[in-house]
């Protein structure tokens, strides 16, 4: 087996962990979406102040922390930062459950985000030497099924869990002592990844192709990372913008959706949560792998520039169900534009990941990686469900008009994002091939 040729078996296996912990890390960041009604009741608080335990806690650390975490995952073993990640958030949103008070959730929440800082970047690294560089686009759409499997039954697993516990009357755990239902759904879906922390332990840290033998000191410096990307700037440009700008209408919309549901149509939580979670699993797993699959036949046609003119054609498509979903007069209607809604929504991301990696030399990768995982979370996790939040409770000032937010966040950001994308098509072009002129022979 050459350097540049790596273990098929051992490249599946990884990814099927990755993308095992990248669904659970979903799940655990999201599973608030389907608690707001009884955390809000426990703790007394308004719409914008649950929005800061959904986005702003978990993200204040997961943001700071990619950069220092990528660092290391450039010079050091990726396999064990990244099991080392999923035990912290693991516990800690175990621990979620434990919380008494508005501000011990708080800080619950921001271990939480502590730990899966640890994941994405160093998976990035791990997979593009794993895969080889025309197999790249597929390989991360799956890791990014991640995003709709993960979320997706964040939903339904979230509110069958809270139905569950809540029909079980009055509990009580060791250590813990009385819980709430929403209390034990967090230390439900909490639980597994410690046991999956195990199983990546076992897994062994593969070369890093394309670069310097494996070694302490073989990562790019902060200075070098931020050579290359003023030398191409507009190209990094054409990712990370459009990336962050839907990212806020993405994680807003994951936050929001099912609690415009209840709000505007009466429906159950469980119900809520169960039938869109459903949704995000169908059309969103259709939508990160249809668009993956896409990127590898428009090479062979000579679009080189494939991943980001996707990602500027998803933004312009997202626009109208994003925008008439929410001032649908029937829960069915509600649903029925969710699909293409979710569709967009996971659609764009991996195609984004692997974008990065083609213009970005391997010694840099995890680092770059983590500055778009910086930008896409301060505004996504950190902006995205506090700006539908914010909407609702200062400009619309009623809770009855969150459908209305949902409705005018798309308008704001979906253009943008889209202009930035085609904007780039020349310079990504460019980029990308002085990164392969460059690779050194392995």
């Amino acid at each position: 087996m050459t350097r540049d040729t790596p273990d098929s078996r051992q490249a599946h296996y990884a990814l099927a962990l990755l993308l095992l912990a990248y669904i659970l890390s979903f799940v655990d960041r999201n599973v608030m979406a389907v608690l707001i009604g009884p955390i809000r009741d426990e703790f007394a608080i308004s719409d914008f102040q649950y929005s800061l335990l959904h986005g702003f806690a978990f993200s204040m650390f997961y943001i700071v922390l990619g950069l220092p975490i990528a660092r290391l995952a450039d010079r050091h073993n990726r396999v064990r930062i990244i099991s080392v990640g999923i035990f912290l958030w693991s516990l800690m949103t175990c621990l979620c459950g434990a919380a008494r008070s508005f501000g011990t959730l708080f800080m619950a929440r921001i271990g939480v985000g502590v730990g899966e800082a640890a994941l994405s970047p160093a998976a990035f690294s791990l997979l593009s030497d794993l895969f080889p560089k025309e197999k790249l686009a597929r390989a991360l759409a799956i890791y990014s099924l991640g995003i709709t499997l993960g979320g997706g039954l964040a939903y339904v697993l979230g509110g069958a869990a809270y139905a569950w516990f809540a029909g079980m009357g009055e509990l009580r755990l060791p250590l813990f002592g009385a819980v709430s239902p929403w209390q034990m759904t967090f230390i439900a879906v909490g639980a597994p990844g410690l046991v999956l922390t195990l199983l990546l332990l076992l897994l062994k840290e593969p070369p890093r192709r394309g670069a310097l033998p494996a070694g302490p000191d073989t990562g790019a410096s902060l200075a070098e990372v931020g050579r290359q990307m003023r030398r191409h700037w507009l190209a990094y440009l054409g990712i990370i913008g459009p990336l962050s700008l839907l990212a806020v209408l993405g994680y807003g919309t994951m936050a929001w959706y099912p609690e415009y549901l209840i709000r505007s149509f009466g429906m159950a939580r469980e119900n809520a949560g169960s039938t869109f979670g459903t949704l995000f699993l169908v059309a969103g797993s259709i939508g990160t792998l249809a668009a993956g699959w896409c990127v590898e036949p428009l090479h062979r046609r000579g679009y080189a520039d494939a991943p980001v003119r996707l990602i500027g054609l998803i933004a312009l498509l997202w626009i109208v169900p994003a925008s008439l979903g929410p001032l649908s007069p029937s829960a069915g209607l509600a649903l029925a534009a969710a699909a293409p809604i979710v569709f967009c929504l996971n659609a764009y991301y991996g195609v984004g990941v692997a974008a990065l990696q083609f213009i970005t030399p391997n010694p840099m990768r995890a680092q770059v990686s983590a500055l778009l995982l910086f930008s896409t979370n301060f505004f996504g996790l950190a902006l995205g469900p506090t700006a539908v939040a914010a909407l609702t409770d200062f400009l619309f000032q009623d809770e009855q008009a969150l459908n209305q937010s949902l409705a005018l966040l798309p308008l704001l950001v979906c253009p943008a994002a889209a202009v930035l994308a085609l904007a780039s098509l020349q310079a990504f072009r460019a980029a990308e091939a002085a990164v392969t002129a460059e690779a050194p022979a392995s």
